[in-house]
């Protein structure tokens, strides 16, 4: 389950959606986030999956490969899935002693869980397309207001690209320990709850090791290379617009009036 984290992976392929510039794909995503939360019609849902559907086909990015991250949020989707399902009041169509199934509640959690699994796929597709470096610079820019207020933006970019770059490795790490603690006779399947959350302890341990030693290498690295900030840094790839870059914006914030507009009508 841990080699099938797709977040903060980088898929290397040739597409119209690896060349948009990466402000267009962080905000295209925060868009796409919001008109999740705005929509409440399944037709309005609809549309979300056929946009995103669309541009998982534009990326190149193979489905199968963007589906592996859902197995890692599988937990999360049936907690939340089950209270709105059992604890939404409403009209009563099934009940088992204290559980009680109802229209109201079969609804909401149908869409939490649709809401769920695009939000997912919608975040992994920036990830897959958009490599760390680009990342940086995207959140600095589009942020670049911020230094008016006197904000460290570049060193915020900065953090947030290199956490979500560690976590395809520490993941990988957890992996190895994982199974070199297996290959010494641990068990990680059996049990209860409680020993199960015990057995994991021979894997924190050096996991935590691991990811200092990794943190130490890192500041020793960029020290070594005399980084001091972002004041007075120059970019390699200067970030700019092209007609590419306005089309997708356009395309965005119509998608965005749609989701808006599918408030106030009666849709199914």
């Amino acid at each position: 389950m841990l080699r099938e984290v797709t977040l903060g992976q980088y898929y290397p392929v040739d597409s119209v959606i690896h060349r948009l510039d990466p402000r267009v794909k962080l905000l295209s995503t925060l868009l796409y986030m919001l008109s999740l939360f705005l929509v409440k019609s399944w037709s309005a849902y609809l549309l979300a999956v056929l946009l995103l559907a669309a541009l998982i086909r534009l990326s190149k990015v193979p489905f199968r490969f963007m589906t592996k991250g859902l197995r890692g949020m599988l937990f999360l989707l049936l907690l939340s899935v089950s209270f709105n399902l059992f604890l939404t009041p409403g009209e009563v169509i099934w009940h088992f002693y204290f559980l009680k199934l109802t229209r109201e509640g079969v609804r909401i959690a149908s869409m939490m869980a649709a809401r769920l699994i695009l939000l997912v796929l919608g975040s992994s597709l920036m990830t897959l397309t958009t490599t760390p470096n680009q990342l940086t610079d995207g959140l600095e820019k589009g942020l670049s207001i911020l230094k008016l207020l006197h904000i460290p933006v570049h060193e915020i970019a900065m953090m947030m690209s290199i956490a979500l770059r560690f976590i395809p490795i520490l993941v990988e790490e957890t992996d190895k320990i994982m199974k070199a603690q297996m290959a010494r006779g641990a068990d990680f399947e059996s049990g209860g709850m409680f020993q199960r959350a015990k057995a994991m302890v021979p894997i924190l341990v050096p996991l935590f090791v691991s990811a200092f030693r990794r943190a130490n290498e890192l500041a020793t690295a960029m020290e070594a290379r005399c980084y001091r900030g972002g004041e007075g840094r120059t970019k390699m790839k200067p970030l700019r617009y092209e007609k590419r870059d306005f089309l997708a914006y356009g395309f965005m914030l119509f998608y965005l009036l749609l989701c808006v507009g599918s408030r106030f009508l009666p849709l199914p």
